[in-house]
C-alpha cells in the first residue's frame, strides 16, 4: 500500500530572513546547501536528505510547506489519488519538482489548511559521520502540529497518508509513525499551525553540548532538558529569531512498524518529563495561533 515513509523538510516564510539564516547556520548548526530564486536551503550534516529547512522572505511568518517522502513515483501518484478522494484542495498535481534536488511530487492543503508536499526520487546528498560531542543535528526527527479537530487530523494521516498510531498521551496528544521511529508526526488540539520541529542529535551528551552552544550564542533553553514518556526521547526546546519552536532530541524509541501496539499514557507530573529537573514547561512554548499561510499557497 502506498504510504508516506519519512519527513523531508519544512519550508518557512519569515519576516527577518537574515536573522533566521544566521541562526540555522551559526547556532543550530545546519549546513547551507544552496540558494536560488529567493530560497535558502539548509541540510543536516548527518542526513542524506538534500535539505531539511527552506527559508524565504515574507511579510509574515508562515509555513510554506511540510514535505514528506514516499518510496516511488507510483506511490506519489497513488497518494495523490487518495488525497483527491478525501476532498483535499490540491495545490499542484504530481510533476517534476524544480527545487534543490528535484524529484517528483505533489502539494495539497491538509483538511486544516496546512500545505503538505509528498515526493519521491529526490537526489540525495552525501552525509558525514558526526564527531563525538559536536552537538549538531543528524536529521529531522519529528514534527508536531496543532489541529482544531486533532482526532480527525490523526485519522486523516492514518487513512490517507498511511501513518500508524503509536501512542496517545491522555486523549489530547497522538503520536504517529511512518517507519520504525516511534513517531514522525504528532498532533495536539489547537488552532491549525506548527507546534515545533525536532532534530535528532546522536546522544544525550550531544544534546547537552548543543544546549551549551546555543546558550553562549544568546538563545537560552525554553523547556528542558528532560525525557518524554511516549517515545522515551530526551528533549530541549528553543525558539528561532522569528518565533518558531525547534527541539534537539536523542534516543527516540524505535518500534516494529507493522506490529507495535498503541497504548495510552495517562498524564501525570512525570509523563511529559520523566526527569523533572529542567527549566520551563509546555506553558513556556510559543502560544499557538492559526498559521498565516492557511489555504494560501506560497509563491514558490
Amino acid at each position: 500500500m502506498a504510504r508516506v515513509t519519512d519527513i523531508r523538510y519544512v519550508g518557512y516564510g519569515v519576516a527577518d530572513v537574515a536573522a533566521e539564516r544566521d541562526f540555522y547556520r551559526d547556532d543550530w548548526k545546519l549546513v547551507e546547501a544552496g540558494e536560488q530564486d529567493g530560497l535558502i536551503y539548509f541540510a543536516a550534516a548527518g542526513d542524506e536528505e538534500r535539505f531539511v529547512v527552506r527559508l524565504r522572505e515574507d511579510a509574515s511568518n508562515r509555513i510554506d510547506v511540510i514535505a514528506l517522502a514516499a518510496d516511488t513515483a507510483a506511490d506519489v501518484d497513488a497518494l495523490h489519488d487518495k488525497v483527491v478522494q478525501a476532498g483535499c484542495k490540491v495545490i499542484h498535481a504530481p510533476r517534476a519538482l524544480e527545487t534543490l534536488g528535484g524529484g517528483y511530487g505533489f502539494r495539497f492543503f491538509s483538511p486544516d489548511g496546512l500545505p503538505i508536499e509528498v515526493s519521491s526520487d529526490v537526489a540525495p546528498r552525501e552525509p558525514r559521520q558526526l564527531g563525538r560531542l559536536e552537538g549538531v543535528p543528524q536529521k529531522i526527527s519529528h514534527i508536531v502540529l496543532h489541529s482544531p479537530d486533532h482526532k480527525a487530523a490523526v485519522q486523516f494521516f492514518i487513512d490517507v497518508l498511511g501513518f500508524r498510531l503509536s501512542d496517545w498521551l491522555g486523549d489530547f496528544m497522538a503520536f504517529l509513525r511512518c517507519n520504525t521511529a516511534h513517531h514522525r508526526i504528532a498532533f495536539l488540539p489547537g488552532p491549525p499551525c506548527l507546534n515545533h520541529v525536532a532534530y535528532d542529535v546522536p546522544t544525550i551528551d550531544d544534546m547537552m553540548a548543543g544546549i551549551a552552544r546555543l546558550k553562549k550564542a544568546g538563545t537560552d533553553i525554553r523547556w528542558g532538558p528532560g525525557r518524554h514518556t511516549a517515545g522515551n526521547n530526551t528533549f530541549s526546546y528553543f525558539t528561532t529569531p522569528n518565533g518558531f519552536a525547534v527541539e534537539y532530541t536523542s534516543e527516540l524509541e524505535h518500534v516494529d512498524f507493522e506490529t507495535h501496539e498503541a497504548q495510552v499514557h495517562q498524564p501525570t507530573p512525570t509523563t511529559m518529563d520523566q526527569w523533572g529537573i529542567g527549566v520551563g514547561g509546555p506553558q513556556t512554548m510559543p502560544h499557538p495561533k492559526p498559521d498565516a499561510g492557511l489555504f494560501q499557497p506560497a509563491v514558490i
